[in-house]
């Protein structure tokens, strides 16, 4: 068997083993889920300031991101927020509560391995490159910021 036939045989079943979705109730789903968190954040963010008027408005949505990031780490906690992922898709991902699960999940999936070796060490693996990335790119481009604005 050359290389062409083995590479069709091969995309041949890789078609065949890939689950089938529909692409319109997935889409749908991933909709509405992310601007019901959405939703959720800003009625958060409407209390905090309705019983804390004396707070900037600046300083509600920093304590709103708070309120969100605890409850999407205690929904994974609990494994609620891996049934709502699977059901959205991409609009649990999106809003800062999918970062939040990205971080949580792998410490509660390796917490047997203790707290140093597995939860504090695991947290990462997801969510770390993409921290990383992030900061290597700003200095990246704040140091090419700097060197022009001179």
């Amino acid at each position: 068997m050359n290389r062409e036939q083995r590479n069709l045989a091969y995309n041949k079943y890789v078609s065949a083993k890939i689950p089938k979705t529909k692409a319109w109730p997935s889409l749908f789903n991933s909709f509405w889920v992310g601007g019901l968190i959405c939703c959720i954040g800003q009625g958060i963010n409407d209390l905090i300031l309705l019983f804390f008027p004396s707070i900037s408005e600046q300083s509600a949505w920093a304590y709103t991101l708070v309120v969100l990031i605890f409850l999407a780490s205690f929904l994974t906690g609990l494994g609620v927020y891996d049934k709502i992922g699977k059901f959205a898709g991409g609009g649990s991902i999106v809003p800062i509560t999918g970062f939040s699960n990205s971080i949580s999940s792998p410490a509660v999936e390796f917490k047997n391995e203790g707290i140093i070796y597995g939860m504090c060490v695991k947290m990462f693996t997801i969510a770390g490159p993409v921290i990383v990335a992030g900061i290597v790119s700003s200095v990246i481009v704040g140091f090419i910021y700097w060197i022009f604005l001179i």
